[in-house]
């Protein structure tokens, strides 16, 4: 590992806005919170990974990866991150270097490469990531993103996170450093206004911004720059003349609103945009730093008559699925924001909550987490699929929502499962995301085909072995309900 990469990665779990880092001595923090990788631990996301993830929603710049041609196959388009205008960011780009590069070096390529991109597609700029094999063979992708740089006049982004460095969300961090490095605070906004915010660690997954921009306009707040959702290069150099920072997943983009703080004076908070009081108190939130640093005071009361009106009208519009909702158990296998942030929104629709997933949550997560639900909170860390499976078929869960590689379980287990990480297909964000998601989550458990898929197997009709075989298979364990009984 190099010894540029070692000190930023120092740097980024030197991390003020961390209570567990701050409790730790000088030598401990300098020591940083990552561990080495075993093998197979990068199926989970390699550093490169993360800072792919991070940073590949800036949807107008071209995302070169300077690696073999299986690193670009990172499936990006699963993750449903939208654009409401240039679609650059869908197009892969890759040096697909080969035996010939790892022998002699591939920084020639990458090079011709940048070239290549910027005379097709005249990018605002282009972000060069470096992976495990190039970063292994020393390619100093640095040294040619300056030099490719001052000859085509384009910003040119080195983006150091090869997948060995540690796992996705610290490549998240070392995405935002390469942000904070080379991108915020290199151009001027065309103006600016006493109410120009940052949202932070956003991705737009299925168009969830926009749930909650509209909110936003009508209070004549803009939004500065989204870093990385929808975002774009321009606005992104010039989110250091925003007033205020809002941070929705601290777990990935934490440094960005630190430095920015330390850096530009910007303040920062926390917050969430799913379900109503959420919403509500993020605009409030909002508000009340915007007027601290110097937006007029009715910006406060305009503020309450919005969601005075938007509060009544989700209310209003997920009563008859809470009368349907009430009692449902609910587990729900996430992480990160997501680990409290979905919370308050299921407990509004009268779901309960009988298990919460910590595994990718920070310290603050699990405390908000208590909050919300109490200090007899079940925050499950870690749960292998036999586990969940057997959570699950004992009918202690009458829905499970998690990210893609969980739903088979729950299919095993004849229960209903709905998509609530990046693949989702639904936007949750905002009052109207509440609203869809409530929606949703009705249609899951009242769908008739989980009462066909309980009955057990009929008899054969001749009453032979193999009736018996196929309904006892059919039969849960004795310990179970016997569904559609």
């Amino acid at each position: 590992m190099s010894a540029s990469l070692n000190a930023q990665i120092a740097e980024v779990f030197d991390e003020p806005g961390c209570d567990k880092n701050q409790g730790k001595s000088e030598k401990e923090r300098k020591r940083g919170c990552t561990k080495q990788l075993s093998p197979g631990s990068a199926a989970g996301g390699c550093a490169f990974d993360g800072a792919k993830i991070a940073l590949q929603p800036v949807v107008d710049v071209a995302h070169l990866v300077h690696g073999p041609i299986a690193c670009e196959g990172n499936s990006w388009d699963n993750r449903h991150a939208a654009s409401s205008g240039p679609q650059l960011y869908r197009t892969g780009f890759t040096t697909d270097i080969n035996e010939l590069d790892v022998v002699y070096g591939g920084e020639k390529r990458l090079f011709r490469s940048v070239r290549e991109i910027i005379e097709k597609y005249d990018p605002p700029a282009v972000f060069v990531y470096q992976t495990c094999v190039t970063a292994l063979i020393g390619d100093d992708i640095e040294a040619v993103c300056k030099r490719a740089t001052e000859q085509f006049c384009k910003p040119v982004i080195p983006v150091i996170s090869p997948g060995f460095a540690g796992p996705k969300n610290l490549g998240n961090k070392l995405g935002g450093e390469a942000i904070l490095n080379y991108v915020i605070g290199t151009r001027e906004p065309e103006f600016t206004t006493p109410y120009d915010i940052n949202v932070i660690g956003e991705y737009n997954l299925s168009g969830e911004l926009w749930q909650t921009k509209p909110l936003l306009d009508a209070l004549g707040i803009r939004i500065l720059s989204c870093i990385s959702g929808d975002g774009r290069y321009n606005e992104i150099a010039s989110s250091h003349r925003a007033k205020v920072n809002m941070m929705v997943c601290s777990k990935s983009m934490i440094n960005i609103a630190t430095k920015m703080q330390r850096r530009y004076g910007i303040p920062y908070f926390e917050g969430s945009f799913y379900g109503i009081g959420d919403m509500s108190n993020t605009l409030r939130h909002i508000a009340s730093l915007l007027v601290q640093q110097g937006a007029p005071d009715d910006l406060l009361e305009r503020t309450e008559r919005l969601i005075a009106v938007e509060e009544a009208r989700a209310w209003e519009r997920i009563a008859h699925y809470k009368a349907r909702l009430t009692g449902k158990r609910v587990l729900l296998i996430t992480g990160g924001v997501k680990s409290w942030s979905v919370v308050s929104a299921l407990q509004e629709a009268g779901l309960e909550i009988v298990g919460t997933s910590v595994k990718k949550s920070t310290k603050e997560d699990k405390d908000k987490i208590k909050e919300i639900m109490g200090d007899d909170a079940r925050m499950i860390d870690s749960m292998t699929p036999r586990e969940m499976y057997a959570m699950l078929r004992d009918a202690r869960a009458d829905i499970m929502l998690s990210g893609g590689r969980s739903q088979f379980v729950a299919l095993k287990a004849r229960i209903p499962w709905l998509d609530i990480n990046q693949e989702r297909h639904h936007p949750y964000g905002g009052y109207e995301g509440i609203v869809e998601l409530v929606h949703e989550i009705d249609r899951a458990i009242y769908n008739p085909v989980w009462q066909q898929v309980r009955i057990p197997a009929p008899w054969g009709d001749d009453g032979g072995a193999l009736g018996v075989v196929q309904a006892e298979a059919a039969r849960p364990p004795s310990s179970a309900p016997v569904w559609g009984r």
